[in-house]
């Protein structure tokens, strides 16, 4: 195993050399004396067109056409772009977004990330939602670090923009076409052309279809990780006048996936055979003795026969608008409206076995409005300002259906196997904003800029009787046996959660209303129009939430608070010559009741994950980016992240396993403490209307811990993967074939490592693939 390892670091290493030596495509504009130069890139990540060389934030931005090359379709890819960016799948398959070490790690659809998501400014307020959002786009744009002032509170590690592809003023169609391993067939198109002399539209769609990749441990016939996804997209783009625009976006996609299997690392039994209460029998002897999974990435093991379906039915839609009307003295006011809904039933088996130790359903509901209005200007040549406000209602109902025969499943002689969550929220969101740039001299700028937020959330759930009465019946036969109370069997279905007094409560209703002020304070100095230097100090939230858990008793569902976080960032920006830029950064956050996964032990059922408010965590880092075109035809990218995260203070906790640690001095779990990205590409002409290209793409990150309490069960190791594509394409990028392999050394690497009930399994990354796609612009 270590030769293997060895071999396969080494692998990684030689083609990083050669992957510098053969380097990536560019668009590109010849000099006078024909070298190459690097074209100039605009964003918006300030809510406003401006070179990325100008905006003293530190932005990662990608063009569309470059996330196509390297097959970066989903949010699960980004981290091959982004240095400082890890995704990770929790246990149900709920996104987590991380940027500089800071997210959060939740089940529950309905929690508020830590990293916001906007397509065109408006937002995608739940990460579950952002499946579909890199469709057709423009380019990509991730700003790190708190972006509260201008994004919202639930930015404190950062924001993510997805710029779509506008409509065109003349007739464009095109398409794409990808056939993969597993028999993976991806296809996209779009048209796009001007509707009226006022109106212009684009339409995208994309279908992406793949067979089983995971094979069952004990059915070796037997495959799951079926593909079927859609998406759409439809842009309208109406001027009646040259002052007034309006852009209509109208998008959704359906997920009918399979869910993915985990991979069975161990037998930890929740309660022990012959402990005080003893644990029931059947998963001791169904998997007590079962040899760890091999570490290949297919190998995994699920029901034979589950008590559900083992897919994803999920569907979002989302009806955006935005206004924008050009006023007299260089002003401008702008509207965006959006409503976003998404429903999921997905059910994933998260125990790594073929015996029925923990099935879970996610039965969910989101319903999002949000409205944002804000002015905007210059005053004279040396002020320009941003006044505006929000206004979000949501409306999240999150039902978990728990199916399970464990060592816990029961109270004596009371069996039970069914059971569920209830969590259903309403929350509230108002927020004034405004933000003021003043250029105190030529080349020295302050920027200011504040935003007060109010939020009120309502939440009303309890633990849920199975449908069949046997929960509350063991909880009857519980409050008899231990505390002499008899009481009268809930009716199936109905709330068994109880009160301090164990009488049962018919719901939980509870409510978090809470509010703060973010603001950032910064200057940016600009010796020469290539040079940026910029310092900034910023004050962000997060929102605080409720969470779903299997609570026997109202007390348990008590929320987290509101995180705060002090960040310090100073950074500097540089076009030292035509053919290269660079960009680097450095930073301290402080993080006052920053919400992290932990583990709490409830009767009955054992430890289980709960949020909890790490009173003071600090976080200390930096980044480096640059391109690089070291001759005609070849474009390097580089980047590189570093993390160091602490818990400084004394924090009594506990681990996966239930046991009482101090989690001072340990990291923010998934947090590596180093990333790097590398992508380089070498084009060069072989007739008048081809071009040939070769390249690929490294990324490298360091280990981690999925859990506090540093155990090597739950390291997540630190892991290499190696992209490669080659191929010809049209001078005008009109046509192209390019073939293409992902994860070429097919390393086996960790997402995530989970302990449920009486099992301790990991989710994995994806083997290696390999295709060909093909592209077509009209």
């Amino acid at each position: 195993m270590i030769a293997l390892c060895n071999n396969r670091l080494v692998a990684a290493r030689l083609a990083a050399i050669w992957l510098a030596s053969t380097a990536a495509a560019a668009e590109t504009a010849p000099g006078a004396a024909g070298e190459p130069i690097l074209d100039e890139i605009i964003v918006t990540a300030q809510k406003r067109a401006e070179r990325l060389l100008d905006v003293p934030l530190s932005v990662t931005s990608v063009t569309g056409d470059q996330l196509v090359k390297q097959g970066i379709t989903a949010p699960t890819d980004l981290e091959r772009v982004v240095p400082g960016f890890s995704y990770q799948q929790s246990s149900f398959g709920v996104p987590v977004f991380t940027i500089r070490g800071v997210g959060v790690y939740d089940t529950f659809v309905g929690m508020s990330p830590a990293v916001t998501v906007y397509v065109d400014q408006a937002p995608l307020p739940y990460l579950a939602m952002t499946q579909g959002a890199m469709l057709d786009l423009d380019r990509l744009e991730v700003i790190k670090g708190p972006q509260g002032t201008l994004y919202g509170e639930n930015s404190t590690g950062g924001a993510i923009n997805y710029i779509a592809a506008k409509p065109s003023a003349e007739f464009h169609t095109g398409m794409d076409l990808t056939y993969g391993r597993f028999d993976e067939w991806d296809e996209d198109a779009f048209v796009s052309g001007p509707l009226s002399n006022a109106l212009t539209a684009r339409l995208a769609v994309r279908n992406e279809s793949r067979g089983g990749w995971q094979i069952s441990d004990s059915r070796p016939g037997d495959t799951l990780g079926r593909r079927d996804f859609q998406t759409g997209r439809l842009l309208l783009d109406w001027k009646p006048t040259d002052a007034v625009r309006v852009e209509g976006n109208f998008n959704g996609w359906r997920d009918r996936s399979d869910t993915q299997a985990m991979q069975f690392e161990q037998f930890v039994a929740a309660r022990p055979l012959n402990g005080i209460p003893p644990g029931y029998p059947e998963s001791f002897v169904a998997i007590g003795g079962l040899a760890p999974a091999p570490q290949n990435d297919r190998s995994a093991d699920w029901d034979a026969e589950p008590f559900r379906p083992l897919t994803h039915d999920d569907r979002f839609y989302q009806v955006a608008l935005r206004a924008e009307v050009s006023l007299p003295l260089d002003l401008a006011l702008t509207s965006i409206s959006a409503y976003s809904d998404y429903t999921a039933f997905d059910t994933t088996d998260a125990d790594g076995t073929d015996f029925d130790n923990f099935l879970l359903t996610i039965d969910a509901a989101i319903h999002s409005f949000s409205q944002e209005l804000r002015f905007s200007g210059t005053l004279g040549s040396f002020m320009t300002f941003t006044l505006g406000g929000n206004y979000q209602h949501d409306r999240v109902n999150d039902d978990d259906i728990d199916h399970y025969v464990g060592s816990n499943s029961g109270v004596g002689p009371y069996r039970y196997s069914n059971f569920g969550n209830l969590a259903d929220q309403a929350v509230r969101t108002e927020a004034i904003f405004a933000a003021l740039d003043y250029q105190v001299t030529r080349s020295l700028t302050a920027q200011m800029s504040s935003r007060y937020t109010k939020q009120n959330r309502d939440f009303r759930g309890c633990l849920l009787d199975g449908g069949d009465g046997d929960l509350a019946a063991a909880l009857n036969f519980f409050r008899l046996a231990v505390v002499g109370i008899p009481s009268t069997s809930a009716a199936p279905g109905a709330c068994v959660t109880m009160n301090s007094d164990f009488g049962t409560v018919p719901i939980v209703a509870k409510s978090l209303d809470e509010s703060n002020v973010s603001w950032r304070a910064g200057l940016s100095w600009k010796p020469s129009t290539d040079l940026l230097i910029y310092a900034n100090a910023t004050k962000g939230y997060k929102a605080g939430s409720f969470t779903p858990l299997p609570a026997l008793f109202a007390a348990q569902l008590t929320p987290v608070t509101q995180e705060s976080v002090l960040a310090y960032e100073a950074g500097v920006k540089a076009y030292p010559l035509r053919a290269l830029q660079v960009s680097a950064a450095i930073y301290y956050d402080d993080y006052r009741n920053k919400q992290l996964l932990g583990f709490e032990t409830f009767p009955l059922f054992g430890p289980l994950p709960a949020l909890q408010n790490i009173p003071r965590i600090s976080i200390k880092g930096g980044e480096f980016e640059a391109t690089a075109l070291p001759f005609r035809g070849l474009r390097v990218t580089a980047g590189a992240a570093y993390v160091d995260s602490r818990v400084d203070r004394s924090f009594i906790s506990e681990d996966p396993y239930g046991r009482t640690i101090d989690i001072q001095g340990e990291a923010s779990p998934d947090t590596p403490r180093w990333q790097f990205v590398e992508d380089t590409e070498y084009l060069h002409p072989i007739t008048d209307r081809w071009s040939a290209f070769a390249g690929g793409d490294v990324s490298h990150r360091t280990a981690s811990f999925a859990a506090f309490g540093d155990d090597a069960d739950f390291e997540i190791h630190g892991y290499t993967l190696v992209d490669l594509r080659a191929g010809i394409e049209s001078p005008d990028g009109k046509w192209r074939a390019q073939l293409w392999g992902r994860n070429v050394l097919n390393q086996y690497y960790r997402l995530n490592v989970s302990r449920f009930v009486d099992t301790v399994a990991s989710t994995t990354g994806m083997p290696a693939t390999f295709g060909v796609s093909l592209r077509a612009r009209f």
